[in-house]
Formats: C-alpha cells, sequence, structure tokens
C-alpha cells in the first residue's frame, strides 16, 4: 500500500505524519479497460486515486459521439467535482488503460478533505491543472491537425500509464479524439511509416519518443508545463 500510496502525486503532496489514517480509509483495486466509473449526472459514490491506470473524462456530443475532454493518471483523482460541493459527475469516466487505482467511498474521503489541509492544497492544485487541461484539449480538438492530436495524446497517455506501450483499438480512439475512424487510421498509418509508432491487435508501443514529441502540436508542452507548475 505505501508504494502505491506514493506512486499517486496527489498522495505524495500529503507529509509522512499525516498520511496514517487516509491511508487506512483506502483501498486497492483493479481497474478494467472500459469500465465506466461515472455516468453524467449520476452521484459519485467513490472517488479514484490512479496508480497505474488511466481513466478518461468524456462528454457527450449527441446519443452516438462523445468526445474526450480530459484525462486522469497517476498525477491526479477522478471525483473532482465532489471536493467543490457537487456530489454528481458531469462528465462520463471511463477506463481507457487498465491497471490499479486507490479508492475511497465519498463520505469518508469528504471528512479527509476537510480536516486535512495538505490534502486541499493538493487537489486545489490539481484542480487548477485539470482545468487547464480541459481547456487547452478543446482548443487543440478545434483548430489542430489530425496527426499532432494523435501525438499529443500518445504523450499525455505514455506519461500517464508510466510507459510506451498500451492497448488501444482505433475505433476507441476514434471516439476520444472525435474524429473519423478513417481520419485516425491514416494519422497512425503515417506515424508508423515514419517508425514513430508501432501497432498489431489494438496493442500500440511509441518506438521513437523524439519523432512524436516533434509531431506533437504545442498543447502536449503546455498541458506538461502547468501540470509541473502545480506540483512543485
Amino acid at each position: 500500500m505505501d508504494e502505491a500510496f506514493v506512486a499517486n502525486r496527489v498522495l505524495a503532496r500529503v507529509p509522512a505524519n499525516n498520511r496514517a489514517r487516509l491511508r487506512a480509509r483506502l483501498e486497492p483495486v483493479t481497474l478494467k479497460f472500459r469500465q465506466v466509473l461515472y455516468e453524467p449526472g449520476r452521484t459519485i459514490r467513490h472517488v479514484y486515486f490512479p496508480v497505474d491506470c488511466l481513466i478518461s473524462l468524456l462528454t457527450s456530443v449527441d446519443k452516438r459521439r462523445s468526445l474526450e475532454v480530459g484525462m486522469v493518471g497517476n498525477e491526479g483523482m477522478a471525483g473532482m467535482p465532489f471536493i467543490l460541493g457537487v456530489g454528481k459527475s458531469g462528465a462520463r469516466a471511463i477506463v481507457q488503460g487498465s491497471g490499479t487505482a486507490l479508492r475511497m467511498s465519498s463520505a469518508p474521503f469528504l471528512e479527509e478533505f476537510n480536516r486535512n489541509p495538505s490534502l486541499q492544497d493538493a487537489l486545489y492544485r490539481y484542480t487548477f491543472a485539470l482545468m487547464t487541461q480541459i481547456s487547452q484539449t478543446a482548443a487543440c480538438n478545434r483548430f489542430h491537425e489530425t496527426e499532432a492530436r494523435l501525438a499529443r495524446w500518445l504523450l499525455m497517455t505514455r506519461d500517464r500509464v508510466g510507459g510506451p506501450e498500451f492497448f488501444l483499438t482505433q475505433e476507441f480512439l476514434s471516439h476520444m479524439l472525435g474524429l473519423r475512424r478513417e481520419a485516425v487510421t491514416q494519422a497512425a498509418s503515417t506515424l508508423k511509416r515514419q517508425g514513430v509508432i508501432e501497432y498489431s491487435r489494438g496493442r500500440l508501443r511509441i518506438v521513437n519518443e523524439k519523432r512524436l514529441e516533434s509531431s506533437s502540436c504545442m498543447c502536449y508542452r503546455a498541458v506538461q508545463a502547468i501540470f509541473r507548475r502545480a506540483q512543485s
């Protein structure tokens, strides 16, 4: 539990002398690919601190289409509306990368949040960074080319799962980026021909991280800088 606790960067900001009670109320859980954690308008019953998994925050465009507006990895927490006094989710939260998280029921979490100033500070900093990520993602989806958006998304995913390889289908990715599957296929094929990525049967691997960063738009670096500032 100790290793998982400090692997999440929000929890790691809590001083050691304030961790015992908080740690005792957290439980490790395994989250599976495509598992739905929250639905819009539904009550938030648990908060999640990812350790090595990845959670996507989606907003619905219509009955058939949705768009990723944010992602949560080991830099943050899923269930942020709860600390702002809103007990219901405003977005659909779905597991994009399977792995481990630390989970706490909403009522005891609120008790810990209200009595632990260091946890408050860490989560307020994360709130600022997440809001920046969401607004930058909206601008990116509106103004940047498909290949640059794909590169940005792959880099952000890599940072949050802690490695260059992850399970991913082009159909799922088209929903994340709000693009037609054909557009995603074309952009991924370009990166593959350039020797930047490899993918087969839903398994994608980044093989040239520097070239991928060169292919990305400036949104990746902008969001990365904000998260560094929030965690300093």
